[in-house]
């Protein structure tokens, strides 16, 4: 059905493109007279362009009694038509549906993030009943169940462990780029995926409770409150419409000549109006393409100049998304710095967790080899992994794994981890033949350019905030590294969306740039969602109006700047035409225009709009 309608609107956009063309030949052979035919060609402008026009201005006005600027043209063109001047209707129905497809190919189509939400959502779950595991639908899931959960499988609904060891990915949730360790008591949500030992849990919130649900809901929620902004023309329309006619009736019955009035309301029109903002819209898209943005609604950079916070999902946006290791300290005189890399990355080399799989990356980088071949490989889940390597029996994981192990943490070990702890690094602790013979502190890495993206940013007097799911020390950490004054930690999606809602009540319009299944709803809510294309999951470039596709945030700061000069070159247009047109209303009112040549005059105006649009494509701002 998806694929049917996009063929649907596909060919809308065609059919309205080939009326166009037809109707701009025959405009052509109208003015120049190429043609010896027994009809004015102006007609097909006025049937394939004019006639739709008036049928949306009599629907608007029967219905809704909504004013728009078609209401006006079509005024225009029935006058224009009465008198003989099919010209100037027919030229005037063919910029206002110009100006109309523009507006059309700005605007996103329908999209299907919340459909790929829903696909998130487990379909089955393994209950335990009487020491017996049946495979039920997920919905069937009653409160207090006993559920199995193996490795690779994601948690059906939120509970509660309480059998078993495990790693949690829960980046669907929070956004953090390492796995979250779970043992009995810890609570696991729905959507969230196990990645290695199995476990039993008992549910406790199921179905429409369920978090992966309410996330869906949340999505749903935050898009349904997004305003959308009115074209200029139509939010002026209906004091266009009373002045064009009130000056139009006053000149006929001063006058007593028609053509004096019709003159007005043609060049009246509100074509520059119309052509204005799309104009500059798809120029402004053309620049951000070419700096590797992807604009997805056709007001986003509308909107986007009116921000005055731009808040940042830390993992994967400010940093890279992946652990590197960024410390390796031994406690044993006799112990290099590179042994001990040496025996971590060789017996964390058939370690299926990102944390194992990091050092053994990042030490082959390092020294440009392979790390040792461990021998009597065992998985610790929850806690770490066993080896052998090099003769010398290594455990290497978590601080649990150690005291579980009888290994004690001196002082001094104690200390340096406490450091790179607060620090927002995760730390690896590796045993030797039973004592502790060092650590290795891992973290998610800054974008180089992260820093100067945030100084660019405030000094365009914006304000970046970080709400991040990390813990505290993380987030803080980032923080100071960045020169930010704000930063939120251990946000969930519901906590990112309170803060931008509650920030834009207080009118202060917030851009969310995140790349996570967990940004979504943000980036609904938001003025202005941005989403890592690059890196990012489906359903958050579903979510934004912006994608940036190569993931290059040191452009971020020209998006910006670019949208405030559309939003100037916008104003530039429409002070221009409008002054043209209040021009050409005087020499109408005069007599000193007719119907055709004003409405030529009155068309200077669209094509100052188009030229003075276009030079935007070029456009760039050097900090």
């Amino acid at each position: 059905m998806k694929h049917l309608e996009a063929f649907l609107e596909w060919g809308g956009t065609r059919k309205d493109i080939a009326c166009l063309v037809l109707s701009g030949l025959a405009l052509l052979v109208s003015i120049f007279e190429l043609l010896p035919l027994p009809f004015d060609p102006a007609w097909v402008a006025i049937i394939l362009c004019g006639v739709p026009i008036i049928l949306e201005a009599i629907i608007g006005l029967v219905t809704a009694f909504d004013i728009k600027a078609d209401v006006l043209v079509s005024i225009a063109l029935v006058a224009s038509v009465a008198i003989g001047e099919d010209f100037a209707a027919g030229e005037v129905a063919f910029i206002m549906q110009l100006g109309a497809l523009l507006e059309d190919l700005t605007v996103a189509k329908a999209r299907a993030g919340i459909e790929k939400l829903v696909h998130l959502t487990p379909r089955t779950a393994r209950l335990l009943r009487d020491g017996q595991e049946t495979v039920i639908p997920a919905e069937q899931v009653q409160v207090g169940d006993l559920l199995r959960v193996l490795p690779g499988e994601t948690v059906a609904v939120d509970g509660v462990i309480t059998a078993g060891q495990t790693s949690i990915n829960q980046a669907v949730m929070t956004g953090e780029s390492l796995p979250v360790d779970k043992a009995v008591g810890d609570t696991v949500f729905s959507g969230t995926v196990n990645q290695f030992g199995s476990f039993d849990m008992r549910a406790v919130k199921v179905g429409e409770d369920s978090t992966i649900q309410r996330y869906v809901r949340l999505v749903q929620s935050a898009d349904a409150g997004k305003a959308k902004i009115v074209g200029l023309a139509d939010r002026w329309a209906t004091w266009i419409v009373v002045i064009a006619l009130t000056a139009a009736v006053l000149t006929w019955l001063i006058t007593g000549e028609i053509i004096r009035a019709v003159t007005i309301l043609v060049v009246f029109c509100p074509c520059a109006l119309v052509l204005a903002t799309p104009t500059a819209i798809m120029a402004a898209i053309g620049n951000a393409t070419k700096h590797g943005f992807l604009v997805r609604e056709g007001d986003a950079l509308e909107r986007l100049a009116a921000v005055s916070k731009i808040t940042f999902d830390k993992t994967g946006t400010l940093t890279f998304g992946t652990p590197q290791v960024t410390a390796v300290r031994s406690f044993r005189p006799e112990v290099s710095e590179e042994t001990l890399y040496g025996w971590a990355a060789g017996a964390e080399r058939r370690s299926e967790h990102p944390l194992g799989k990091a050092v053994v990356r990042c030490y082959r980088e390092r020294w440009d080899r392979e790390a040792p071949e461990p021998e009597d490989f065992r998985m610790l889940p929850g806690r770490g992994v066993a080896a052998e390597v090099d003769g010398r029996r290594l455990l290497a994981g978590n601080r649990e794994l150690l005291e579980e192990s009888g290994v004690p943490l001196g002082e001094e070990a104690q200390s340096r981890a406490e450091e790179y702890l607060n620090e927002g690094c995760t730390v690896i602790y590796l045993a030797a033949d039973g004592a502790l013979a060092g650590l290795i502190a891992l973290a998610d890495t800054l974008r180089p350019d992260a820093g100067d993206v945030i100084r660019q940013i405030q000094s365009c007097g914006v304000t970046p905030v970080l709400l991040t799911g990390d813990n505290e020390n993380a987030a803080q950490h980032i923080a100071r590294q960045l020169g930010l004054s704000e930063a939120r930690a251990e946000c969930l999606p519901e906590d990112k969306l309170r803060y931008i809602d509650e920030s834009q009540r207080q009118r202060r319009q917030v851009c969310m740039i995140g790349d996570g299944i967990n940004d979504a709803p943000a980036l609904k809510k938001a003025y202005v969602g941005i989403a890592m294309g690059g890196i990012g999951s489906d359903i958050a470039v579903d979510a934004a109006d912006i994608a940036l596709v190569n993931d290059e945030i040191r452009e971020l700061p020209h998006l910006l700047r670019l949208s405030r000069r559309m939003m100037r070159t916008i104003r530039h247009n429409l002070t221009f035409s409008m002054m043209l047109n209040f021009a050409a209303i005087l020499l109408a009112i005069t007599g000193i225009l007719n119907p055709v040549v004003g409405a030529l005059v009155h068309n200077a105006g669209s094509v100052f709009v188009i030229i003075n649009s276009a030079l935007l494509l070029k456009w760039r701002q050097h900090a």
